[in-house]
């Protein structure tokens, strides 16, 4: 055997010591680290990675590999975690060395409410009219302005009531000014609860009865925060208030709010809480409608479950797609804290990135985490091990909202309303064939035929009631037979549905069930994180037979036993109840 000589041992240890896979170059990291600063020594919080990613692609309208690989190392975690995360939401585009990104990106939103508004026209001859390589025109799931229909997005600017002569004007004004100019898009909002300019109006509108921080205190806000958090009000006294007045979880699993805070608070400490306004439920909007009227009733809320429940930090995860509402709630979140009426807990606003599965709670806690959004097993359940492993308690935003209003006039008040033997309140959110849709704050237990004739003015002209969707995209389709059942938890399952966030979506005799219903699917398959079998191969599989004029009926039947048995989570395991609905209420459109 031959010796090694000493250069060749020397060559040997040189190329051990050297670091294994691909190396960042000084160009990338430098402009990582103009973007994100200089890392401490242990690099960056392993749950911002998201937030950095954002800084990244809003920068450079994509995320570069090269620049992935100096995040890498600026956070001193494995590249394969940052790719991983990069490449599951659907607002990041990893763009291999210095490929070109789009100049912009036009969005068309293909959910449903859209889809009975003309996206797909809208789809199919934007291109052509905007006709440049630097516009990129694609298709987006629900981007939560249903009443709007249809929507498109220019950058993050969105355009109600969508033409294509308003997108090309968007586009034309928008074209070579990135990041986007302030009073348009992201900032009008935020800039014109500071007074100094008016939103755009074809952007996103404020409310004229807006209230800022200023405004929200002359008013009376943060009273009842401060006297418990001064320990002058009782908090077992406003628990007791929470579990009387019969409020339930509003984002759609329907948790009695009281019962919840009281599993939080008899916990160990530290305690957290993750508060999802990641509303991508079509047919959903009202989290985002509350938000731009009067954000404070929701930061109370917040302080209050807070202060009862004794959580050290609250991180509210918002959609992506509400750009104008992010720059809104960080402004008066800023002055919250800056002009605070009582202590504060820590509160971090965290960024989505396009994922309905993160609106599952224990999708979101991953992706607050810096993960992808995958739902976890279960159990245990985050009320247990949540949120960095501690004890978090989960809600959703409007279920906060209402927090102020019930302990200060009492859980009576929100009690006493109701009807079909129902008590409380209910936002639905209602879009589709009528002449009014809109976020209709309106009695627990109303039906479909009074939410349309009290409440929306009654259907569009030459449209009558054909079919409805009292929970949205996963809440089943209902014929118009079925008008006077009343629209409340626990009322709709004999039937196959149920209300979930209280998303109604209006169909007329101009449209088809089945069509909604290969809508709603579309959405699924797309949406599905890909963790488990049943749902990911199921939605898809179950696209391609809802395709054909005749339905494949015992095939779709066991995709739907499958998907509602198997799937981790309510994403797939609600999916087929469409498809059920349909073959259920509307065979003749089938076969």
């Amino acid at each position: 055997m031959a010796l090694t000589t000493g250069d060749e041992l020397r060559e040997r240890i040189r190329r051990q010591r050297q670091l294994k896979g691909r190396q960042t170059d000084a160009t990338s990291l430098s402009e990582v680290r103009s973007l994100l600063g200089v890392p401490p020594t242990a690099g960056h919080r392993r749950d911002l990675l998201i937030e950095h990613l954002h800084k990244l692609n809003d920068a450079y309208r994509c995320l570069h590999d090269r620049h992935l690989v100096a995040l890498a190392s600026e956070m001193n975690i494995p590249l394969a975690e940052v790719y991983e995360v990069a490449t599951f939401y659907h607002h990041f585009e990893v763009l291999k060395g210095d490929a070109p990104a789009a100049e912009l990106t036009v969005r068309v939103c293909d959910g449903l409410s859209c889809e009975l508004a003309g996206a797909r026209d809208l789809l199919a001859r934007l291109p052509a009219l905007l006709g440049t390589p630097q516009v990129r025109v694609i298709a987006a799931p629900c981007v939560g302005r249903c009443e709007q229909a249809p929507v498109v997005i220019v950058h993050q600017n969105p355009v109600p009531l969508a033409t294509p002569e308003r997108v090309l004007a968007l586009v034309i004004a928008a074209a070579g000014q990135q990041p986007m100019a302030r009073g348009t898009g992201a900032f009008a909002a935020a800039d014109h609860a500071q007074g100094s300019v008016s939103p755009a109006p074809d952007l996103i509108q404020v409310s004229p009865d807006y209230a800022g921080y200023q405004t929200y205190r002359e008013q009376g806000g943060y009273a009842l925060a401060t006297a418990l958090v001064n320990g002058q009000d009782d908090p077992e006294r406003v628990l007791k208030a929470m579990e009387a007045s019969g409020l339930r979880g509003l984002g759609g699993a329907g948790f009695p709010a009281g019962k919840k805070w009281r599993i939080v608070r008899e916990q160990a400490a530290p305690r957290l809480m993750a508060v999802n306004i990641d509303e991508g439920e079509p047919g959903t909007f009202k989290d985002r409608t509350f938000l731009e009227r009067d954000p404070h009733r929701f930061l109370e809320g917040l302080l209050i479950a807070a202060q009862v429940v004794g959580i050290d930090a609250c991180y509210l995860y918002l959609r992506d797609e509400y750009h104008g509402c992010r720059a809104l709630l960080a402004a008066e979140l800023a002055r919250l804290q800056a002009d605070p009426p009582c202590r504060l807990p820590a509160i971090e606003l965290r960024r989505g990135a396009g994922a309905y599965i993160c609106g599952e709670e224990s999708a979101m806690i991953e992706s607050i985490e810096g993960k992808r959004g995958e739902p976890r097993m279960r159990p245990p359940y985050i009320a247990e091990v949540g949120l960095f492993g501690r004890p978090t308690l989960a809600h959703n935003f409007e279920t906060l909202y209402w927090v102020r209003d019930i302990v200060e006039r009492g859980p009576d008040w929100f009690s006493g309303f109701g009807r079909h033997g129902r008590q409380g309140l209910r936002s639905f959110s209602v879009s589709g064939r009528v002449k009014l849709p809109g976020v209709k704050l309106a009695p627990a237990g109303i039906t479909v035929q009074e939410l349309i004739d009290e409440y929306c003015g009654g259907m569009l002209d030459g449209h009558s009631l054909y079919a409805y969707l009292p929970g949205g995209a996963s809440g089943g389709i209902l014929p118009a037979r079925l008008n006077h059942l009343a629209l409340d938890f626990d009322t709709l399952q004999p039937y196959g549905c149920f209300i979930g966030s209280a998303a109604i979506i209006v169909l007329s005799e101009h449209d088809q069930a089945r069509d909604a219903a290969l809508n709603l699917m579309q959405f699924f398959a797309h949406e599905s994180c890909g963790q488990c079998t049943p749902c990911r191969v199921g939605t898809a599989k179950a696209v391609r037979l809802m395709g054909s004029p005749e339905w494949d009926n015992e095939t779709l039947a066991d995709l739907n036993a499958v998907m509602s048995d198997a799937s981790i989570c309510a994403l797939g395991q609600a999916a087929p109840n469409p498809v059920r609905c349909v073959q259920d209420y509307f065979p003749g459109e089938i076969s």
